[in-house]
């Protein structure tokens, strides 16, 4: 029988895809690209991109084209067959990564290119290709002694492991926390909208009633609208706890030693290398040089935003106690009196915004968009292999008729499916023996599915996640590099890979823009200007809050890695509290295990690196306002980001991009001004 995952297909087999496919078909292709790598090494000493380079980025593709399918499956579609088989693969796939980063003959090999006179000719994205991987075998422990090395693979596999596990336990406690209510009277405040999904959710497990959960869509209608304050308490309790030794589940799928033992292992793993710590190691292959200019960026915004933070929160505590009479403000409150305070002085409800937002409408908007911005034409495409009934698949055209890439969009929230929203690599963009691989996506998001023959209607929260995560996916797809390693997004500063994808939120705050994106489900109506002029007084509603809280997260992560003491343990809890008492102006209770479920630094490439966000963002605002400057539309503006930001990939170093772009270095006024948050500290 043929394996699916070694059919070498344009696109992967989803519907073909077994467990059982998983084990035999990674172990082929990691025995390929191995006797790839020997074969390449014995046929000569003249070492060439042809000979050498261009067959490994072959084996690498290869190798992704198998595993690609498999990790999205893991993520989307979750079993426990299908989770058995992607964890005995994890290992597998970890040592070899660190066995070719350790391959002595592979290293020789690039580091006698790099030193060829063959070197001077090759362009500047082969010559990025080069100095990478060099980088990356220092990374990878080249240089260390037999015994250190062996000690770098194990960690390195333990690594991946217990990453693998961190993001199992949310998964699992997330889906093990629901609650149904028989009487709607219980849940009195919620919005139509959120009701209908909790009845649909309630009729899915064969119940009568409404049933909420931990997945976001449910929980944010809670917290957001739900009258019941005591409901409110129990729903905050079972989601800030998730995955941890407190709440409702405590003690199962909890991630306590996970995070120990990860914050222990990346401290080793750094020493092994000659860092002081993991925070150091982390910025060897980011924009930021060291880790003081982290904090400093960090604790300058965190001074700049504070004082409107605080100002923030003292009005909303204002605003509870004389409209509502509460003078005991709780976490789980916050959500709550906020949304009644932007109503009572913005008379603006995100129910009614929602309206507008049909996903029939925003779609082709946002299409749109970006044709008028950079020449493309993005169609659908019916006939394709899926893996769930909601899955669509797109693509893109560019002004001269060439395919430029192809994306699978999976917008809503389901059991077995993971949180939050990402943009993935399926296939990326490189050229072999003259025969050009199209560039594939998948874009993922956890919006609330579509209720009673209606559309899916999106916040407006949820069109900038949108946008978000289409801007990382034109990054991957609109790339014009040829070499997999620098293509689109690969081998990005990752304190830069949030660059395009911040920068496209920019146009859902656009009045040009929205008219494009919007459309009452029932009348067809553009958003009147009426609502768009009370969203955009609105905009800043409790800026400073939302950024110090950005600032907290960022802080956190990076100082348990800076500081990591292994006499003293993670102390992760004792260093959020540190934080929070600097920069938050919200301090949860006691029970609240948010590092718990931290998946982007427990389980995602954001270790030590959750400033990238913010510092991303001022690139991003800085980028925009020369749209502000020139016309959000401008057609001159659009084409100097594409072609020397979208197309460019990891081909350069992103300053260099970003200069080349704006004509200068960023500076941090336009984050400031977008957030309405005085330069002056």
């Amino acid at each position: 029988m043929t394996n699916p995952l070694l059919s070498n297909t344009e696109l992967p087999l989803f519907s073909q895809i077994k467990p059982e496919h998983v084990e035999p078909a990674i172990d082929q292709v990691l025995n390929d690209a191995r006797a790839d790598v020997e074969n390449c090494l014995q046929r000569t000493n003249d070492y060439t991109w042809e000979n050498l380079i261009e067959p490994l980025e072959q084996a690498d593709n290869r190798i992704n084209k198998a595993w690609s399918p498999v990790s999205h499956l893991n993520s989307v579609m979750n079993n426990d067959e299908l989770r058995v088989a992607y964890n005995a693969c994890i290992p597998k796939l970890s040592e070899y990564s660190t066995e070719m980063g350790q391959h002595e003959g592979l290293y020789k090999a690039y580091s006698a290119i790099a030193k060829s006179h063959a070197f001077a000719a090759f362009n500047t994205a082969q010559k990025k290709v080069i100095n990478n991987a060099l980088r990356d075998f220092k990374l990878s422990g080249i240089a260390l002694e037999p015994e250190k090395k062996q000690r770098f693979k194990e960690i390195s596999q333990e690594l991946s492991t217990l990453a693998s596990r961190f993001e199992e336990n949310v998964l699992d406690a997330t889906n093990a926390w629901s609650k149904l209510l028989i009487n709607e009277s219980e849940l009195a405040g919620l919005p139509e909208t959120a009701l209908e999904q909790a009845k649909q959710a309630a009729e899915q497990e064969g119940k009568t009633g409404w049933l909420i959960n931990l997945q976001f869509p449910s929980f944010h209608a809670v917290m957001t609208y739900a009258d019941n304050r005591e409901l409110r308490r129990e729903h905050y309790e079972a989601y800030s706890t998730k995955a941890s030794d407190q709440g409702p589940n405590a003690g199962q799928w909890d991630n306590s030693d996970i995070m120990e033992k990860l914050l222990a292992l990346r401290h080793e793993k750094a020493q092994l290398l000659g860092f002081n710590n993991y925070a150091e190691l982390s910025l060897a292959t980011k924009m930021a040089k060291k880790p003081a200019d982290v904090l400093t960026f960090l604790e300058d915004l965190a001074a700049k935003s504070l004082p409107q933070a605080r100002q923030d929160l003292t009005e909303l505590h204002t605003f509870a106690e004389k409209e509502h009479g509460i003078n005991d403000l709780q976490p789980w409150d916050i959500g709550y009196y906020s949304e009644k305070m932007r109503q009572h002085f913005y008379q603006l409800s995100q129910e009614e915004i929602k309206a507008y937002f049909p996903i029939t409408r925003v779609l082709p908007g946002m299409f749109t968009v970006v044709e008028k911005l950079y020449g493309l034409k993005i169609s659908e495409i019916k006939d394709f292999y899926s893996w769930h009934s909601d899955v669509r698949f797109f693509q893109i055209i560019d002004r001269n008729g060439q395919l430029r890439g192809k994306f699978f969009l999976d917008l809503y929230a389901r059991s077995k499916k993971r949180g939050g929203a990402w943009m993935d690599d399926c296939v990326g963009r490189a050229k072999f023996h003259d025969t050009l691989q199209t560039p594939v996506a998948y874009l993922t998001c956890n919006f609330t599915p579509a209720v009673n023959n209606q559309p899916a209607l999106l916040t407006h929260d949820e069109l900038t996640t949108l946008f978000h995560e289409f801007g990382h996916g034109l990054h991957h797809m609109l790339t014009q590099i040829d070499y997999l390693g620098v293509s689109g997004i690969n081998g990005v500063e990752w304190d830069a890979v949030e660059l395009p994808s911040q920068f496209m939120e920019n146009w859902c705050w656009e009045k040009e823009a929205l008219q494009l994106l919007s459309g009452h489900y029932q009348t067809s109506e553009t958003l009147p200007d009426s609502l768009y002029d009370k969203m955009v007084a609105a905009k800043n509603f409790q800026a400073g809050m939302i950024m110090v809280r950005q600032l907290e997260f960022a802080l956190f992560d990076f100082l348990i890695h800076l500081n990591y003491d292994p006499k003293l343990g993670g102390r992760i809890y004792e260093t959020l509290n540190k934080v929070r008492e600097k920069v938050a102006v919200v301090i949860p209770p006691a029970f609240n295990r948010f590092a718990h479920s931290f998946g982007h630094i427990f389980a995602g490439g954001y270790a030590a690196g959750y400033y990238s966000y913010k510092w991303a963002e001022v690139l991003s605002s800085d980028a925009y306002s020369l749209f502000e400057e020139q016309g959000i539309f401008n057609p001159e503006t659009g084409n100097a980001f594409l072609t020397n930001i979208l197309e460019r990939g990891g081909s350069q170093n992103a300053m260099e991009l970003f200069v080349k772009f704006r004509g200068r270095k960023p500076t941090i006024d336009a984050l400031l001004r977008h957030n309405g948050i005085g330069i002056a500290a």
